[in-house]
């Protein structure tokens, strides 16, 4: 079984980007140079492999994967004033708000050409599939931007931004790894839906982590989520299992008017969410959504040694601390 993230490091190294004009360049490199998890374009790589396609061939949909990614995130930055981005100064703390616009545009245009590595037919699928993605992505922040200023949100509202915001692009890096491997539809669907299912799961634990994780290594703003006013899963079971009492002084840090450190801020909410029995649920559907992935899995005709790669690493991802 090849190193699927040293196939795809080394790939991205070799790529000679243009270097001029260097304020539009260089944001790209300095994010695409802090690394990450490289969930998704391992996905890809691993998709392609499991159904007996060859991973070298799968390569540039990795890296149109990685780069739509990458290009959501400079834009997030922005959209939430993010100070940090795994660990480090965020594009638009570096340099400025308009290089973070331009760059993520100019990344965006990036992963299409990527593409473009593709025959006509393959490409054809595969840009569709991007696009039907992208704007479903596009989808899911708008309602993360709604949902900071609605006094009122339901969980199952919430629960399905993330699906749109985060969980689609995963099953969409699948799907292209299935695509180039000439499985056939029905196969390339389920292996979608088992990447929605773990991108909810993997969501879930993000909005967990950004609470309870270790600041030495979670490698954003701890807490950035309260500090935001962010309705994650953590604040509906909150308001689903809290007591009045509870659930009052929830939305008081939330909505009032007064002025709180955020250190205080941070510390009142994340007790709020533990006492609330809001933190433990959260774990409890983190896993929900694991088993339902697995579920999924286990329909896909594949032998059980192609499917543990599969479940091996989405296991180690959903033990992550960061």
């Amino acid at each position: 079984m090849p190193n699927y993230n040293e196939l795809f490091h080394s790939h991205l190294q070799s790529i000679n980007y243009k270097k001029t004009p260097s304020g539009l360049y260089e944001p790209i490199a300095y994010l695409l140079q802090l690394g990450g998890k490289r969930m998704r374009p391992m996905l890809t790589l691993m998709a392609t492999d499991v159904f007996s396609g060859d991973v070298e061939e799968s390569l540039s949909a990795a890296l149109s994967v990685e780069l739509f990614h990458n290009f959501t995130l400079m834009h997030d930055d922005i959209m939430d004033d993010a100070p940090l981005r795994r660990g480090k100064q965020t594009v638009h703390e570096k340099w400025n708000v308009n290089t973070g616009i331009l760059s993520g545009d100019a990344m965006l245009v990036q992963a299409y050409k990527s593409l473009e590595a593709y025959p006509d037919t393959l490409f054809g699928k595969l840009t569709r599939l991007l696009s039907k993605t992208a704007i479903e992505v596009c989808e899911g922040q708008q309602y993360d931007v709604d949902f900071e200023t609605q006094s009122e949100t339901t969980i199952e509202a919430y629960l399905e931004m993330i699906r749109l915001k985060t969980a689609v692009l995963v099953g969409c890096a699948l799907k292209m790894g299935i695509y180039i491997s000439e499985g056939n539809e029905n196969e390339a669907q389920k292996l979608y839906d088992f990447g929605v299912k773990l991108g909810m799961a993997f969501q879930v634990q993000d909005d967990y982590l950004d609470a309870f994780g270790d600041p030495k290594t979670f490698g954003k703003q701890l807490g950035g989520d309260i500090i935001e006013n962010k309705k994650t899963i953590l604040y509906h079971k909150t308001l689903a299992l809290g007591t009045s009492t509870q659930k009052i002084e929830l939305q008081q840090w939330f909505e009032s008017n007064k002025q709180f450190t955020d250190s205080d801020k941070i510390l009142g909410v994340k007790k709020l969410f533990t006492t609330s029995g809001a933190a433990a649920a959260s774990q409890n559907l983190m896993k929900e959504y694991t088993e339902e992935a697995f579920r999924v899995l286990d329909s896909l005709e594949l032998k059980s040694k192609r499917k543990q790669i599969l479940v091996d690493f989405a296991n180690q991802l959903l033990q992550r601390k960061f």
